[in-house]
Order: C-alpha cells, then structure tokens, then sequence
C-alpha cells in the first residue's frame, strides 16, 4: 500500500529511515537522525540561496512559475488587477478576505488617519546629503518609526499589531515623498486626505503652487494598478529578510526597514532599472536583431526576461503591457516601449529564448511606465518598496501568529581549518599579503 513518506537508505551505514511527507515536503530535522556514529551530528541539507527550501508556511501568495499561475489568497492576480483598487488587495493579504463596503470604508479611514509623520522625521530626513539616493533615505526614515512609536515593540498584543500595520502602509508614500522632495531640492507637501491612496502619493510627489492637487485619473488608476502587481510576491529576498528579523520579535518598523534594505539590492529592486539602460543602450527598433545575437554568444545580457520562479510568461508583466498604451495616451509615447515590443516579439519567437524559458517579467514594463509618469530611476525601488509593504506586513503578521514560529537560525557547513595550537605572535609567519598602511 502507498503511504505519505519516503524511505531513504544511508549507503555509509546500510541503514534505512522513514521520514514522513506533508504538502509536498519532508521536514530538514528529520534528516538529523541520519548518523554515522553515535556522536555524529546527523544530516543537514545544504541549500545556500533557499532554491529548494521552504522557510514558513503561508496562506497568503500562491505561485506557479511553470504555469505562470500568481493568486493572492486564491484570487488570480488579473482579476485583482481589474476589479480591485491597492487598498483593497492589501486588505486580502493581510487578513485573507476582500473587505465588504463597510470593511473597505473603515479600512480606508484608518490608513487616512495615519498618513502624517511626526515632523522630527522632517528634520531627519533634512540632515541627508542634497543627493541622497531616496532609498537610503526610506531605510533610514522606516528604521526611525520605531523611536517614534515604542509601543510597536509588543508585538504579541494583537491591537497594537493592527495599528502599526495601518501606520505602517499609511506613511509609507510619505516617507517616500518627503525622499523624493529632499533630492530635489524642493519643499515638503503634506498628505491630503481627500485623495485616493495613489492620488495622495502623486499630490505629494507633484504638487507645485496650486491649492489643490487633482491628480490625472489615468495616471493614477496605473499607479494604484502597479502598486497592485507589487502587493506581495512569496518568500522572495526582502520578503525573507523580513520574516527573518521579525522572528527576533523586533517591531514591525525595523523589520519594514532590513525589508527595504534588501530590495535596495540591484539583484532585486533594481532589475526595472537595469531594463530600462538596456533598452535605452539598443537604441532603436532596427538594433534589436543585432543585439539578439549579441545575448546569443555572451556578448549582451537580457535584462527584464527570465525569473527565479517563473519558467512562464509572468502574469503581471500581461498586464502591464496593457495598461503602457493607456499611460501613453496622457503622458506621450514612450519611444523605449517600441523597443521593447520588438525585442520581446522576437525573442518569443526564437528557439534560443523559448528552450531556456525566458520570457518577460514584470520589470521589463514596469519601467517604462515609470519614466513615462517623469519618475527618475532612483524612485523606482521606492515605488516597489511602497507598494511591496502591505505583503511584508502580511507576511511578518501571519509569522506572529504562527505558533511554530521561533528565531530564525540557518546552520552552516563549516569548511575552515581543524583545532589548531596557539602561535605567538614572535613566531607567526604571515600567510597573507602585506597590509597597505593606513592613511590618515
């Protein structure tokens, strides 16, 4: 009769274990037992960048790279993107339920209430340099929150958990405004609550000497739109940094910054931007084929295609595309988005790209969008940070109420030197090159 484990034979010992399976997996501990000897430590797997290892349980973000399947909560991430607004997604992942009118209404009060920051963060952000990368800033200014509110460290008090997120989410495109404003050299714009999440975030990003800001509909619906497709997206890199630090217990706020510290990272919030020089290095539609055998024989590198889980077309990268010819329609046409166009069509259609599975990801768009609205390349891993926050809460809420949950600690593989003796420092001999002087 088949049975839900896995019967492994040590061919060291001879001997054979069961190990049970559950949801596809077996659990890394059960491996210990696999011993040598009696003061054997036992087996560990070895999995440096977490490509076969899962780290949690999660309900809130289903993929399916090889299908190019993305669901939150079980909702196909197209449907989210037609019918629902950003709140009401980051609603889902946080609580796992789209919100009923009232729900939403009370929701979008409470994110509203929280929307202003303490004016010393002013002050802080003032003391940057004029230049200041905007996501050096945010890291900074998200890490500070925590000095502001203290009452953010009870993390396992359920009401104060609920209040950071919603000050959490609210101040985010704050933050992010105030980082934009200090590189420019131009002064604050408090939040204006009237506006939607998106609409408020472009007031405070574009607002000169009107009274009132009215944000373009349009523009502002394909914020609102990209905020969507960056809600969550699994145990990615910043995703895990954050459920690492908050398995420490630290409070919400000093996680959300090791979080945006990570997607500071080019391998990871910078991959719109690394698309955006590379369609801008091709130039025009005419030296897309050139470029194409360059990637061929390791002379160009295809940025914006490919992905670390989707071995498919990635469903957000759809619909960006689409919403592109809408945001050109206000803001002029991008001349980026016709190289684009041609470098995917004929990478779908050539046996080098489709056998290695590379195909458009949500980066390659993304960008394009982005200069399109007058954003400048350093804000485009702000924009991600701002959207991403709601799923990093979400995660790092789900973490704490998870009674398995205990202080992240990966093992090692241990590959330096045996126990050696002691040698003075008279008798070393120096393996090392010489150290260059210091200067002062």
């Amino acid at each position: 009769m088949p049975s839900n484990d896995l019967t492994i034979t040590d061919n060291r010992t001879g001997k054979q274990y069961t190990v049970p399976i559950e949801n596809g997996t077996v659990r890394s501990l059960d491996l210990r037992q696999i011993k040598t000897s009696a003061d054997d430590f036992g087996l560990l797997g070895y999995d440096p960048s977490f490509d076969n290892t899962a780290s949690c349980k999660s309900a809130i973000t289903f993929i399916d790279g090889d299908k190019g399947i993305l669901r939150h909560r079980g909702y196909p991430i197209d449907e989210l993107a037609a019918k629902s607004t950003f709140l009401e997604v980051a609603y889902l992942v946080l609580y796992g339920e789209l919100p009923t009118k009232a729900e939403l209404a009370q929701w979008e009060a409470n994110i509203k209430d929280h929307t202003f920051v303490h004016e010393n963060i002013r002050k802080l952000i003032d003391a940057f340099q004029y230049d200041a990368h905007p996501m050096g800033i945010l890291v900074s200014a998200a890490g500070a929150l925590s000095t502001f509110y203290p009452d953010a460290k009870n993390v396992g008090n359920a009401e104060s958990r609920e209040l950071q997120i919603a000050r959490a989410i609210a101040k985010m495109p704050t933050l992010a405004a105030y980082a934009y404003r200090h590189r420019q050299g131009q002064p604050y714009v408090y939040p204006d609550n009237d506006l939607s999440y998106a609409g408020n975030l472009l007031n405070m990003l574009w607002k000169k000497g009107e009274l009132k800001y009215k944000p373009n509909p349009v523009l502002e619906r394909a914020l609102d739109l990209l905020f969507i497709l960056h809600a969550d997206h699994e145990q990615n890199c910043s995703t895990n940094a954050m459920r690492s630090i908050g398995s420490s217990q630290a409070d919400p706020y000093v996680s959300l910054a090791g979080a945006i510290g990570a997607l500071y990272g080019p391998l990871h919030g910078g991959a719109n931007e690394a698309a955006i020089n590379m369609l801008r290095r091709i130039g025009s539609k005419d030296k897309v084929n050139d470029f194409i055998k360059g990637v061929k024989v390791g002379n160009e590198r295809l940025m914006g295609f490919g992905h670390r889980v989707y071995k498919n077309y990635d469903p957000r990268a759809k619909i960006i595309r689409a919403t592109a010819e809408q945001v050109f329609e206000t803001t002029g046409r991008n001349p980026l988005i016709d190289i684009a166009t041609e470098l995917e069509r004929i990478a779908l259609q050539d046996e080098y790209f489709i056998s290695r599975r590379l195909y458009p990801n949500v980066d390659f768009y993304s960008g394009i969008i982005y200069q399109a609205m007058g954003f400048s390349m350093e804000m485009y891993p702000v924009l991600f940070a701002i959207a991403r926050t709601s799923g990093w809460l979400a995660q790092w809420r789900e973490m704490q109420m998870d009674p398995q949950t205990r202080i992240a600690r990966p093992r090692q593989v241990y590959t330096g030197p045996p126990v050696r003796a002691y040698v003075p420092l008279e008798h070393r001999n120096s393996a090392k090159p010489a150290q260059p002087a210091s200067k002062k």
